[in-house]
């Protein structure tokens, strides 16, 4: 039997304004897209990885780090408001265009969630391809302390209501039922699902990773953790 096609984008914009530059900046000495070309390079089920990017010099760095980058994405692409399906259309379509193919399932990488391992990558796209689902992302579990039954709404009486629908209870770390939180690490999709304008589908299945791997940079506070987490999992990065 075939294997699937399977497209990954990591995609980096240029026009970062919270933490400018921050798709080459350097983390541990490293330009931080390079761990994300790091991971996916490493893949045994990706037929291919190419970088999506407007800037010049993040698309020479990622060519530096052993990346490929086949094109340089439309300004109009390229904006604040611009979603990942427009981005993935433009790749999907590029590069099946360039090599005369058809993806099966296509993964989107963003650099901003540095500490992915190979295998996070693989078993979310394993679990997509077996479960036969729509869609397939990375979770982690939600830790007691910050679980959604202690979030409350504020009515304009000043009266606070629970937000998940009862109050807590007094046993906080008992009987709470585990909820999880999509990390950003991996995206995992249909080929289908993305050129029909869907991200999700209806079918969304979930493969659990590590929280103190789980960041994804967007302020400067963000970077400082990230940081100190690259401290803790240096061992892991050595590239």
């Amino acid at each position: 039997m075939e294997s699937p096609k399977v497209l990954a984008v990591i995609t980096a914009r240029a026009g970062s304004k919270a933490l400018p530059g921050k798709n080459i900046k350097l983390l541990g000495g490293k330009p931080l897209i390079a761990y994300s070309i790091y991971a996916a390079k490493q893949s045994r089920l990706l037929s291919d990885v190419i970088v999506s990017t407007d800037g010049e010099e993040i698309a020479a760095i990622a060519r530096a780090e052993g990346a490929d980058v086949p094109f340089l994405r439309p300004a109009e692409l390229s904006t604040d408001e611009t979603t990942h399906i427009p981005v993935m259309q433009h790749a999907i379509t590029f590069m099946e265009n360039k090599l005369g193919k058809r993806y099966d399932y296509v993964v989107i990488l963003q650099p901003t969630s540095p500490f992915r391992f190979v295998d996070d990558i693989d078993l979310t796209l394993k679990k997509l391809i077996e479960r036969g689902a729509d869609s397939a992302v990375t979770i982690y579990e939600v830790e007691a302390g910050h679980h959604p039954i202690k979030f409350k709404t504020l009515e304009k009486d000043d009266r606070i209501k629970p937000w998940y629908g009862i109050h807590e209870p007094s046993h906080l770390r008992q009987g709470l039922p585990l909820v999880y939180k999509r990390s950003s690490a991996v995206y995992a999709m249909r080929r289908d699902l993305i050129m029909d304008g869907k991200l999700y589908g209806d079918h969304v299945v979930g493969h659990i990773v590590p929280q103190d791997r789980s960041i994804d940079i967007d302020t400067a506070i963000d970077w400082v953790k990230a940081e100190y987490m690259l401290e803790q999992l240096k061992k892991y990065f050595d590239f």
